[in-house]
């Protein structure tokens, strides 16, 4: 059972710390003191029931209707895209950004974000649903659970360590260019996702 929950955790934890969307925006909130804590908190613990789901069965049902990880592909590409222009408009604004201006956004605004770079992320559900979940599946039934909160304890302890980690380093780096360079490497980091989730689509629409 141990070696069942190991196997869950290291294959969980080599998913998620995969340079993405979601850990972007994770590492700039720690790095902005912005709600570090719900943040890494609510990414969590969409992946525990994304992982739940998956390994229940879930994951079987997605690969059987193509049309959802279409769907799901421009939806989330549309959203990223979006979010990268937000934060490209910050990297061009003449006010200085400071540790205290970013403290002011709301958490609910901060929530209702979190939920949208997490859920409209079609690499969310690959990982969890379907790649985990499928692997989660071919385990015995007696454990299959082991293996979910192996995978599960790997998101907690890595979303925790960036935004936890990002934020004790951000009294070293509140210099306004470094905002701005956070700002950048979000809208790049969002845009190549964007890119490669659509890609594809493109392609077959070329190819029809």
């Amino acid at each position: 059972m141990l070696l069942t929950f190991a196997t869950g955790f290291g294959l969980g934890g080599g998913l998620i710390i995969a340079i993405g969307a979601q850990n972007a925006f994770v590492l700039g909130q720690g790095l902005r003191r912005n709600h570090p804590v719900m943040v890494a908190f609510i990414c969590a613990l969409c992946d525990a029931a994304l992982i739940a789901a998956g390994v229940a069965g879930l994951g079987t049902l997605v690969a059987t209707y193509p049309i959802l990880t279409k769907v799901a592909a421009w939806g989330g590409a549309a959203f990223l895209i979006w979010y990268g222009f937000g934060a490209l408009r910050r990297v061009f604004e003449t006010e200085t950004l400071s540790e205290s201006d970013v403290k002011q956004a709301g958490w609910k605004a901060v929530l209702t974000t979190t939920l949208a770079v997490t859920l409209l992320n079609p690499h969310v559900y690959l990982d969890t649903v379907v790649m985990l979940g499928g692997i989660g599946g071919q385990f015995p039934a007696g454990e299959r659970l082991a293996f979910a909160l192996g995978a599960m304890s790997a998101s907690f302890v890595w979303f925790f360590a960036i935004a936890l980690g990002a934020a004790w380093l951000a009294p070293y780096v509140a210099r306004p260019i470094t905002w701005k360079i956070i700002d950048g490497v979000t809208c790049a980091v969002m845009w190549l996702v964007a890119y490669k989730l659509i890609a594809p689509e493109i392609a077959s629409l070329f190819h029809s």
